[in-house]
């Protein structure tokens, strides 16, 4: 079987996190003899081919050098509400896409090796630049931040119906996410199935003992939750209480402000954006993660935290209600509740024991559900069922 890959995000160089989890499930879709290539909007400094990890990924340009900036830094939505010249550069990028795809099937086709489908992530804008566009057949898969952006804007809702009917398969990486696209198109068919992590890379401590502190890993915005995580280290339950921030973003400033307000600035490290060979040690040495995030399509970070073993706080909001169990060492709070999440987090700081006892039962349940090999398994059997010709009277 040969797939096309069509994303707007993906590792620029071997370590990047930047789309890293579509990269992982070429990775193990090859691992099961499946040929999958990659194309990729074009980025400065990018070269217009790489090979990472035994993938190959085709870099289209859409602008200048120095001009192509909308994808791989997740400011996407930001740059081309902000400046016409960025809206130009994103229905350039789009058409790029385009046209890479129909240059890539057509040539595999007369090299007599056809792609069997192509796979967009992301309806936005990926799947959307490939809207009727060739015969091959296309499953869409959906991220978060492309049903965040029709769930915000009426006319995307219409567009979106629309591009998922024309494809053979949909995808969404959490029952939440499916269930969100489903109440704007109810008529079709979302399969769960979310994306693998690095089951090699993010593993537990020699010694748990070593741990210490509240862990946060993110980009620094509303949506996140960083205010409340925050205001939740300012509660007495969580007075003498450490926090790493990790990542940056549009709110850095107004959070640091925040932080020296309610007098928790002295216990709070801000490290900025790492990669994720730096974070595995991070997950290790932290005694919880805390994810206050509203509406977040799947939650990766919660399911590498877990894989390291360390025990992840949440809201109950978007997909982390499928990643974080409390049935398997993970914690839900209502989201907005800082008094809550404040509670939640004190209960595993000041109980070593606890929190390793629920870090253990997090990492069993995320290995079953989340590697590689069993997320490739459900991703082939929705690429041999669009495969699969229609039965007589169908």
């Amino acid at each position: 079987m040969r797939v096309l890959f069509v994303t707007h995000n993906v590792p620029r160089f071997e370590g990047d996190a930047a789309g890293s989890f579509v990269l992982r499930l070429a990775v193990a879709l090859q691992q099961t003899g499946v040929a999958v290539h990659i194309i990729a909007p074009g980025g400065t400094g990018l070269g217009p081919r790489a090979h990472i990890e035994g993938v190959s990924i085709e870099r289209v340009p859409y602008a200048a050098d120095a001009a192509m900036t909308l994808a791989y830094s997740g400011t996407m939505v930001e740059q081309v509400q902000g400046s016409w010249g960025k809206r130009v550069d994103l229905l350039q990028l789009m058409r790029a896409l385009r046209s890479a795809t129909h240059r890539a099937l057509a040539a595999a086709s007369e090299s007599g090796t056809p792609y069997d489908l192509v796979h967009a992530h992301w309806w936005f804008p990926a799947a959307l630049a490939l809207w009727h566009g060739a015969s091959t057949p296309r499953v869409v898969t959906m991220h978060g931040s492309d049903v965040r952006l029709a769930q915000r804007l009426r006319p995307a809702q219409r567009l979106m119906r629309a591009l998922l009917a024309d494809c053979a398969a949909r995808t969404a990486v959490s029952s939440w996410l499916a269930n969100a696209v489903q109440t704007i198109a109810p008529q079709l068919q979302v399969d769960v199935a979310p994306m693998p992590v690095d089951t090699a890379r993010f593993v537990p401590p020699t010694n748990d003992a070593a741990r210490a502190g509240v862990l946060f890993v993110g980009r620094l915005n509303a949506q996140k939750g960083t205010a409340d995580l925050i205001d939740a280290l300012g509660h007495p339950a969580l007075r003498e209480a450490s926090l790493v921030v990790v990542g940056d973003g549009p709110d850095r400033a107004a959070l640091e402000q925040r932080a020296i307000d309610n007098g928790s600035a002295p216990r709070i490290t801000w490290r900025g954006t790492l990669t994720p060979t730096e974070l595995v040690a991070l997950y290790q040495g932290a005694r919880v993660v805390a994810m206050p995030s509203r509406d977040e399509g799947l939650g990766l970070v919660a399911v590498e935290a877990q894989l390291c073993g360390t025990p992840v706080v949440a809201y109950a909001s978007g997909g982390l209600t499928d990643v974080v169990r409390t049935d398997a060492g993970g914690a839900l709070v209502a989201a907005g509740d800082t008094e809550a999440l404040a509670r939640a987090l004190a209960a595993v700081v000041h109980a070593p024991a606890e929190g390793a006892r629920r870090g253990q039962l997090a990492r069993a349940q995320v290995l079953s559900r989340f590697s590689p090999a069993a997320v490739a398994s459900a991703y082939r059997a929705v690429y041999e069922r669009v495969q699969a010709p229609p039965r007589a009277g169908t």
